[in-house]
């Protein structure tokens, strides 16, 4: 028997918003870690070769935490920022507004989230306000039609883009909750081992 009733359109595949030059960055520094930490580990004598594993049990956790992790997941449900240490689901209901001012944050429930993945570039503003200005005309007493294709600082698209999310999904059932906030002791856990290790082995050597 069919309902004559409209149902609610499924949320899509989770749009991922990350930083490409951080992703870059963490996989050199790992692999400096790895050489630098590799080399210690064959060459070394005595104690060096467990100070260099401990060093790398403590410092590719943070390595990790700060350049490869941080990732925004949104969809027509939630807003989801994954940052260095901690994981924030929020429904968009729960979602009082997303902005970019000098760092890219989500407001809810009273409580301000900065979002890591998303960074504000204040010169790139800048010249995409230059370019804007150009485009109208601004300065030379011509006004111009506005080109809707003119470049926005990345970080002011991604807003809009989340921005656009937000009023156009609150009101779905699926996007009802809580603002949850979980710590991320994969990442935690093994940088602190590690750092106390090290501390023995240093005082003890």
């Amino acid at each position: 028997m069919s309902s004559d009733q409209p149902t609610e359109e499924p949320a899509y595949d989770d749009r991922v918003y990350r930083s490409p030059m951080a992703t870059v960055t963490g996989v050199v520094l790992l692999a400096l870690l790895a050489w630098l930490c590799g080399d210690a580990v064959v060459r070394g004598s005595g104690n060096v070769p467990w100070i260099a594993l401990a060093s790398a049990l403590c410092l590719a956790p943070v390595i990790v935490a700060f350049t490869v992790r941080p990732a925004v997941f949104a969809n027509d449900d939630r807003l989801r920022v994954r940052n260095p240490f901690r994981i924030i689901e929020l429904p968009w209901a729960a979602v009082d507004t997303v902005r970019a001012r000098f760092a890219a944050e989500v407001l809810a429930e009273g409580t301000t989230y900065q979002m890591w993945s998303i960074a504000v570039s204040l010169r790139e503003r800048k010249k995409a306000n230059r370019r804007q200005a150009g485009r109208l005309g601004l300065g030379n007493g011509q006004a111009k039609t506005p080109d809707e294709d003119v470049r926005q600082a990345s970080a002011d698209r991604i807003i809009d883009e989340l921005r656009e999310l937000h009023e156009r999904c609150a009101s779905r059932a699926g996007a009802q909750g809580p603002v949850k906030v979980s710590w991320s002791y994969e990442i935690i856990a093994p940088s602190v081992i590690g750092a106390l290790i090290l501390m023995v082995l240093l005082a003890t050597g």
